[in-house]
């Protein structure tokens, strides 16, 4: 909990807030608007949550505007309460600093570059030629290979691995289990076997990058795989080698994305989505959970693919029709009939 002790008002201006109450309200944290005790602050983004506003009993909520009138309690009002309520919720966020410094078990090369005041757990192995800069924290048991550069501010948690060739941005955020700059999936047949293709490039990661928990980003072939400034990569996300991700793109877990595939600016990714090697996706695509990207998409917007979730019975009578539907698409052409104005 945050050694300091807030007040609604001194947390509206510190995260720039309009607040409608009394600004001298003690606050010690946040929670749910169901759960939430008379010196906690709540939020209200999605409107799917708007019946618990009328019984809850929190000193405050995060709200809309609009939805300010069905509020009994405190209100503090933003265009985007989810936003606020992240901002609002870092002040009570305990963080204890880590030490500057080397642990003695750390495994060190003799040609790496450690700043003084980066922070080396225990255990930890650092590789020829690589630099880490000042602020930088390696949880226990990281493995920094040959030829990395990991840049100011740097946080990886325990158990991180980056190969070999990868650089991190400022303020990078790496998660346990994570493995950045593997060898990429690169085999060729030659004479009735499978030839592996040397992978020479690297990984090059922006500033303000968060990566989860046993997420892989291969190195690229030749070229580096990029993600740009504040991509963030749920947990167990596997990113090919020689993809490139723009800036703001955030992917949830399980995505999967194949070699050379170039993703836009601002997309979002649904879970368990995945998408084809060699394609282009544009800026400000949305693509939801469970699909499947088997071409380029050219225009921003919203796409899906599947088969949405029915009873087993009734999916394995259509499952059985889906072979008949060429069938009938091309009796309906002959017959002169569009199917689509039907």
């Amino acid at each position: 909990m945050s050694q300091r002790q807030w007040t609604l008002g001194n947390i509206a201006q510190s995260v720039g807030l309009e607040l409608r109450g009394d600004p001298s309200r003690a606050v010690r944290g946040v929670a749910t608007l169901a759960a939430a005790e008379p010196d906690q602050i709540a939020f209200l983004a999605n409107p799917h949550y708007r019946r618990a506003l009328p019984g809850c009993r929190a000193a405050a909520v995060i709200l809309a505007p609009e939805h300010a009138p069905g509020c009994t309690v405190d209100a503090l009002l933003s265009d985007n309460p989810y936003a606020a309520f992240a901002r609002v919720a870092a002040l009570f966020e305990a963080r204890t600093p880590a030490p500057c410094g080397m642990h003695p078990s750390a495994v060190v090369d003799s040609s790496a570059t450690v700043s003084a005041r980066a922070s080396i757990g225990p255990l930890c192995c650092i590789g020829a030629r690589t630099r880490i800069a000042d602020g930088v924290v390696l949880g226990a048991g990281c493995i920094v290979g040959d030829d990395c550069h990991i840049g100011i501010g740097c946080v990886l948690a325990p158990r991180v691995t980056l190969v070999t060739r990868v650089r991190l941005g400022q303020r990078v955020h790496i998660h346990s289990g994570a493995v950045l700059g593997a060898d990429g999936f690169g085999i060729a047949m030659d004479d009735g076997r499978w030839r592996k293709v040397p992978q020479l490039g690297g990984v090059c990661i922006g500033d303000d990058c968060e990566i989860g928990a046993n997420t892989t980003i291969d190195r690229g072939a030749i070229e580096d795989t990029e993600l740009a400034e504040d991509v963030r990569l749920d947990n167990q996300i596997q990113i090919g080698h020689n993809v490139r991700v723009g800036a703001h793109t955030a992917m949830a877990g399980c995505v999967a994305v194949a070699g050379s595939t170039r993703i836009g600016r601002y997309c979002l990714i649904g879970g368990a989505a995945g998408l084809v090697g060699h394609i282009e996706i544009v800026d400000r695509v949305t693509i939801s959970a469970m699909s499947l990207v088997t071409h380029s998409i050219l225009e921003p917007g919203e796409y899906s693919s599947g088969t949405p979730l029915q009873a087993s019975r009734l999916w394995r009578r259509n499952a059985a029709r889906f072979k008949h539907l060429d069938a009938l698409v091309r009796r309906w052409a002959q017959s002169g009939d569009d199917p689509d104005t039907e």
